[in-house]
């Protein structure tokens, strides 16, 4: 049950309740596209007057447009409403440590285009970057509407200041992002964490997952972050930095991590943990008859390549990699059992090597009844780019926040 909180509340009024019917009419456009307002109406349980004053708002806005007319055998013929995707256009940026995408979407998250950039090292560089190229991507689309800009952050935020105030990866700190962005473009912008923004991605647009209650996304990259969504909400925390699980320590005094702390999660089951397996091994393979010898060290893209080649090395690598990753969701279902955790990053290409191993282990250590589905996200989908979609779509689309 959601308490009232009568420290912190809002009354409703008459405006809130339009808000809120409001929504409802856009989101059943979205799912019954094209539809009439009849139809609006039946699903709806809104009068036909009240569905058409929100439609005829709708496209005066220019969120919704008229299509084609339909048949009937009586009465007036109904004309059907679609999302306008043609003008409304909404600006994603997912960073990561290495590379940031940048990316134009529809009303529907159909990315229109995209482009990547080296992240610079210097939050100061990277800001001015960002903003050259997002005002440039705005330009190519003279007669679009742009509701916002979404940005999918590896770290977390103070939700009372909306400042990046953890980014052990990114090595930035206490860093206010969204002042610089909105100056750039005069676009309102919204942050979130990777993880959680993955978590939006797959139940507003997952094939599998969308509308799912309670869902985890894992995201597994240079670091490991989990996005927590448990009876319909967004799990954030009073601080906005609940769902830290990578970094929480599952080996006594094991390895130091970047965030200061020994034994954490993403040290045993990221990408840079399987690189270094698959180092340490091929290291030891190699000295046995080069001792000298000391090449480069690979990338993650590397060892899923060399998995894919046949290399035993690389295998057994990311089958390491996927017995801890399974030792830290076996916490997560035995502890909040989830109806889906959705693993989010490049390991999901080599899912034929991770998921026995990680199934297996999670079998071993979550003694539950709970029917957890644990789904691999197609990279091809670029669920942390859409997750930073999503962000700016459920301004309008989401739920109101009421008390």
């Amino acid at each position: 049950m959601r308490r009232i909180d009568l420290k912190d509340f809002q009354v409703a009024t008459s405006e809130t309740a339009r808000d809120i019917n409001r929504r409802i009419v856009l989101n059943l456009i979205r799912s019954h596209q094209p539809v009439s307002r009849a139809d609006l109406a039946r699903h709806s349980g809104l009068q036909r007057s009240t569905v058409s004053v929100i439609a005829e708002q709708l496209i005066t806005e220019k969120w919704v447009k008229e299509g084609a007319i339909g048949h009937t055998v009586r009465g007036r013929r109904p004309r059907f409403l679609h999302l306008n995707k043609e003008h409304i256009g909404i600006l994603g940026v997912d960073i990561r440590p290495a590379i940031t995408t940048i990316a134009l979407a529809d009303v529907e998250g159909h990315f229109l285009s995209q482009e990547t950039m080296e992240t610079a090292r210097t939050p100061e560089v990277f800001l001015e970057h960002v903003g050259q190229r997002l005002r440039r991507m705005m330009t190519t689309r003279p007669g679009t509407s742009f509701e916002g800009i979404g940005v999918s952050l590896p770290g977390r935020l103070d939700l009372s200041t909306q400042r990046l105030v953890f980014a052990p990866n990114l090595r930035w700190k206490d860093l206010d992002l969204r002042a610089p962005l909105e100056q750039a473009t005069g676009l309102s912008v919204e942050l979130e964490n990777a993880a959680n923004a993955c978590a939006l991605a797959g139940v507003w647009f997952g094939p599998q997952t969308q509308g799912v209650a309670n869902l985890i996304a894992i995201t597994v990259s240079e670091g490991i972050g989990a996005g927590l969504i448990l009876n319909h909400q967004l799990i954030q925390g009073s601080t906005g930095l609940a769902g830290e699980f990578g970094h929480a320590a599952i080996v006594e005094n094991g390895l130091l991590c970047s965030c200061g702390n020994h034994g954490c999660w993403e040290a045993y089951a990221s990408n840079t943990a399987a690189v270094r397996y698959y180092s340490e091994s091929a290291s030891r393979a190699r000295n046995r008859r080069s001792p000298k010898r000391k090449p480069a060290a690979p990338a993650f893209a590397d060892v899923l390549r060399l998995a894919e080649e046949g290399d035993s090395q690389a295998r057994e690598a990311l089958k390491k990699m996927a017995s801890y990753l399974g030792a830290g969701i076996a916490m997560l279902v035995t502890g909040l059992a989830p109806d889906v955790i959705m693993i989010v990053g490049e390991v999901t290409r080599a899912w034929e090597h991770v998921e026995p191993v990680l199934n297996e282990t999670v079998k071993s250590k979550s003694f539950t009844p709970a029917k957890t589905r644990i789904l691999p996200s197609d990279p091809a989908g670029q669920p942390r780019l859409l997750g930073a979609i999503a962000l700016v779509l459920q301004r309008h689309f989401g739920a109101p926040e009421v008390a």
